[in-house]
């Protein structure tokens, strides 16, 4: 059955008039925590447009060692593949935080990208900021302390996420920053020093978003903003957090 209205904030940078005819064609599904939605080279049957939650693209090499590479949630949509005509997923869909999402087949979306150059046009604007992401996350990965990482990581999900507690485990963010659980678990007692965050069994609230930005340093920020330049708001703002 379609819809008549959606959460989500890529959709709603449309114009009305462009936004109102098309979202009939989606129905809403909803995801649960810990579902994969597709593995790696699976074909593309539909794309999705999150309206809450939080999910990742996670790389997954060939000894079955998974990282990964970016997350959304209602500002975004997948996969971007299909906005380019590739029919296979180049990565795993993993959902963190479930919510409702809207779903489209490729076929009517593809079809819907040629009636509408408004919507194409969003989208590879949309996808430019995705392939800012990956890049900003192997340049983190690469160059900053898991702490830094780590900062970024939580700020990704708060930009996401309603509210200050965020649903994370500490299996979770090992994957996530590309290291082992140990690890993480010193990085978050760290960041539990600075008193940018308060860590409790599968939970992390944010304390201090200030602290948490000036710890990422400039590991977090250049994609978000290419973001709002292109596309429109989609972070928290400063008053939402101490």
């Amino acid at each position: 059955m379609g819809v008549s209205s959606t959460g989500n904030r890529l959709l709603r940078a449309l114009p009305p008039e462009e936004l109102e005819p098309l979202l009939p064609q989606f129905e809403r599904v909803q995801v649960q925590k810990g579902d994969i939605l597709w593995s790696v080279g699976h074909p593309l049957d539909f794309v999705y447009f999150p309206e809450a939650g939080l999910s990742s693209n996670v790389a997954v090499m060939s000894e079955g060692r998974r990282i990964e590479v970016g997350c959304f949630g209602q500002e975004g949509m997948v996969s971007t593949a299909s906005v380019l005509n590739a029919d296979r997923a180049p990565h795993e869909l993993m959902v963190q935080v479930g919510g409702p999402w809207l779903r489209m087949a490729v076929g009517t979306f593809r079809e819907a990208l040629r009636r509408s150059p408004a919507l194409h046009d969003l989208l590879l604007r949309y996808t430019h900021t995705v392939m800012m992401t990956v890049s900003q996350t192997a340049m983190s990965n690469g160059a900053y302390t898991v702490e830094e990482r780590l900062a970024r990581w939580i700020l990704m999900a708060h930009d996401r996420l309603e509210g200050d507690e965020l649903s994370l485990t500490h299996d979770f963010l090992s994957i996530m920053l590309a290291t082992q659980r140990s690890t993480v678990t010193l990085a978050i007692q760290a960041l539990e020093g600075y008193g940018a965050i308060q860590a409790r069994r599968a939970l992390i609230i944010v304390r201090d978003r200030g602290m948490l930005c000036d710890l990422a340093g400039n590991s977090y920020g250049p994609a978000e903003a290419a973001y709002e330049c292109l596309i429109g708001p989609f972070r928290r703002t400063a008053a939402s957090s101490a």
